[in-house]
């Protein structure tokens, strides 16, 4: 490789946010360095790491001058991301998390769709990997699935709301003008910094693409590390409530009642039976202040639109209905004839559980029907 100051503004910034990935990084890198665009620069943060991560960086750096480690105190991935932001210099902008992969061609299309449009960013599908070798399992998510079933070029979230729910920074090239424009970063301090700057990005933009091509491989890993397998935890909780929140103020802003409609009955639901099921286990942190927590949140956020009437399944919507109403012995009942052999019963599309005659329930909750999205 040439030396970096002899080399023009790279095509594309990769952001690689380290920390504590010494399994998983040098195969991740290498499936960034063997992209068929050679012209890229590699950005990587690493975090603090313990794990020897950020040598294994710096040995990858030393043998291609594309790739920069950048060496912080343990301060939270937005904070790494943000710092990596500060030095990128390409005309387009990517992520790439350090125990994922991407394909073997992950960026060309993407590229040319950008350069045909003139679109602000473009978004590609992603395929999710569980487990290791023979048992390894390759999907993807229903709620992937249907945002990228046809090709969209040059719409606005009007156009597809759904969109919101795609909350994944790694599946996308934005232009890095129009990140830089609008002023987008990660929030401090919370695993769920995604949801928010994408949020941000899908209300800013001008145009953004919409691809049917898997562009990237996201692996669940199995060592009970990610957030998403932590909801027993207040502060995940307190998290994932303060994103919700900020997310439904950044759509209200925007004005769209179709959008603000879609989020609440579509998307701020998707994982809130995760938080009813953590609230009842045995697993729970700070039982009284979690279900305060849940409660409260619930009631603030669904008022616009009852989340007995989101367009999730009815099961779920019961679980909302009864923490809103703070019920929490019922909820483990229900939860438990959930979880019990026979289920709970469902006769000609109505749901048979035990508060059906009760005064005032919602008929929504009667029926496995979803309520429509507005």
């Amino acid at each position: 490789m040439s030396p970096r100051w002899w080399r023009r503004t790279p095509v594309l910034s990769v952001v690689v946010p380290v920390y504590n990935v010494a399994e998983y990084v040098e195969a991740s890198l290498a499936s960034v360095l063997r992209q068929p665009l050679a012209d890229i620069e590699v950005v990587a943060v690493d975090d603090g790491s313990t794990d020897g991560s950020a040598e294994i960086v710096e040995q990858i750096a030393a043998a291609d001058d594309r790739v920069r480690l950048i060496r912080q105190p343990n301060s939270g991935v937005s904070i790494a991301r943000n710092t990596a932001l500060a030095q990128c210099t390409g005309q387009f902008l990517t992520f790439v998390d350090p125990d994922d992969e991407l394909p073997a061609d992950a960026w060309s299309v993407m590229l040319r769709t950008l350069k045909r449009t003139g679109s602000d960013f473009v978004v590609g599908s992603a395929e999710r990997i569980e487990g290791e070798g023979a048992t390894q399992r390759r999907f993807i998510t229903p709620l992937m699935a249907r945002n990228h079933r046809e090709q969209r070029l040059g719409i606005r979230i009007e156009d597809q709301p759904l969109m919101l729910a795609d909350v994944f920074v790694w599946n996308k090239i934005f232009r890095r003008d129009f990140w830089t424009a609008h002023g987008i970063t990660f929030p401090e301090r919370t695993r769920y910094q995604d949801q928010v700057a994408l949020t941000q990005a899908f209300l800013a933009a001008r145009s953004f693409d919409v691809l049917t091509e898997v562009v990237y491989d996201w692996r669940v890993r199995g060592d009970l590390s990610s957030a998403t397998q932590k909801r027993a935890q207040l502060s995940n909780l307190r998290e994932r409530m303060t994103t919700k929140r900020m997310t439904l103020d950044l759509a209200r802003a925007h004005g769209s009642d179709e959008v603000t409609g879609v989020l609440l009955c579509e998307i701020l639901p998707i994982d809130m039976w995760e938080h009813f099921r953590a609230a009842v286990s045995p697993a729970v942190e700070q039982p009284e202040d979690y279900w305060q927590v849940l409660r409260d949140g619930l009631r603030e956020l669904w008022v616009d639109w009852p989340f007995h009437r989101t367009a999730i399944p009815v099961g779920q919507r019961l679980m909302g209905w009864l923490v809103a109403h703070d019920r929490r012995d019922d909820l483990a009942a229900l939860i438990a004839q959930i979880d019990s052999p026979g289920g709970v019963p469902v006769e000609d599309g109505a749901y048979l559980h035990p508060w059906r005659d009760e005064p005032g329930l919602p008929p929504e909750l009667l029926t496995t029907a979803r309520p429509a999205a507005p």
